[in-house]
């Protein structure tokens, strides 16, 4: 957004975002807690093949009629070369 001159979102806009990803951890029953546990184990193994920004790094559930998908928003510095791994 920045890179073409919008503004950042207002905190009535945050405020509604955040309830929303409230709404649906509940309605998905995951607690908090399991959503850290998951945030750290994908920001483990994705470091394994390229450098995150893990502070603008956003993970949620979106909640659909009959299923709930995990959305990820996971800023990429660069990727790491391969080192002979395989």
């Amino acid at each position: 957004m920045k890179i073409f001159g919008k503004n950042e979102k207002s905190s009535k806009e945050i405020a509604r975002d955040r309830l929303k990803v409230v709404l649906i951890h509940d309605r998905a029953n995951v607690s908090p807690e399991i959503m850290d546990q998951l945030r750290d184990d994908i920001i483990r193994v994705i470091s394994n093949y390229m450098e995150i920004n893990k502070q603008d790094m956003e993970i949620s559930l979106a909640n659909d009629d009959d299923s709930v998908a995990l959305v990820a928003n996971i800023p990429v510095s660069k990727m790491k070369h391969d080192r002979g791994r395989y």
